[in-house]
């Protein structure tokens, strides 16, 4: 299993002169981490901006420095070498990790001339039928699983639900395999539970939340409240029929606060895993 990724994600000096920053370094190491917790191959891609203007240089679009026949068939030359390791490699990559804004490397966006425009980088437009994750979705991969957990039927379809989340590649907080689940615990085992979810909530990128019931859970509704207060990305789940108002599947504050799917099996391809 391997992912082809920008170069600069593993060697940021590969960048344009003065682009990079601290955020930019945070989501590179951060995808980087994602692929060593599971055992995930990572292939940089060759940098043709590099090769053709050198290391340092200063940033420009694409039509500003890039758009030449000689830079043509400079990526002429880097897409046969990269078909040719797929090739090699006897399967396709998971997907390819760019970053977004790169001239040749973006996936959603890019610096084809002087304003930002959506699409693929030169390069990576070169290989569509791969499927391109930008850098920053791809390093969301740490999961906060909220639910009710008092009964067995709870903690186990909690696990279902962590364990078709860990198959596509994401780490999983479970709220229920650190303790929270006996009735008798005193106020200071309350405490550490409370400070263990926050610290939890904060880490994490994405909050997926059972919505199950006649009305959401309380300890679930608190947590998807904080996470939006903190602009964590939610995600609902609610495979129950019965319908919280005319036009809400869910309480309305949650509703308008998370991305709702109707069936567990729609998880992987809202979270965009890189196996979807």
């Amino acid at each position: 299993m391997y992912v082809l990724a920008a170069p600069c994600i593993l060697d940021p000096s590969c960048r344009a002169r003065g682009i990079t920053t601290d955020e930019d370094i945070f989501w590179f190491n951060r995808a980087i981490e994602r692929c060593k917790t599971f055992d995930i191959e990572i292939l940089p891609l060759p940098c043709p901006e590099s090769i053709y203007l050198g290391a340092d240089r200063p940033p420009a679009s694409y039509l500003d420095r890039l758009a030449t026949p000689a830079f043509e068939r400079l990526l002429d030359t880097l897409e046969e070498q990269v078909r040719e390791i797929i090739r090699e490699r006897g399967e396709p990559p998971l997907c390819i990790i760019g970053a977004d804004s790169s001239p040749t490397c973006g996936v959603a966006a890019t610096y084809y001339t002087a304003e930002k425009q959506p699409g693929r980088g030169v390069f990576l437009a070169r290989f569509p039928e791969i499927r391109a994750l930008d850098v920053k979705i791809f390093g969301k991969y740490r999961i906060y699983l909220a639910g009710p957990l008092f009964t067995e039927a709870e903690t186990a379809y909690n696990l279902v639900i962590r364990d078709l989340l860990v198959r596509n590649l994401f780490e999983v907080y479970l709220p229920q395999e650190v303790g929270d689940t006996s009735h008798c615990r005193g106020k200071a085992e309350h405490r550490i539970i409370f400070t263990q979810h926050v610290r939890a909530l904060d880490e994490a990128d994405i909050v997926v939340a059972v919505c199950d019931g006649a009305d959401a859970d309380s300890g679930t509704s608190w947590e998807m409240g904080y996470a939006y207060a903190h602009g964590k990305r939610l995600v609902a789940l609610r495979t129950d029929f019965r319908m919280a108002g005319h036009h809400e599947c869910v309480n309305l504050m949650l509703e308008e606060s998370a991305i709702v799917v109707l069936k567990k099996e729609e998880l992987p391809g809202v979270l965009e895993s890189p196996l979807v």
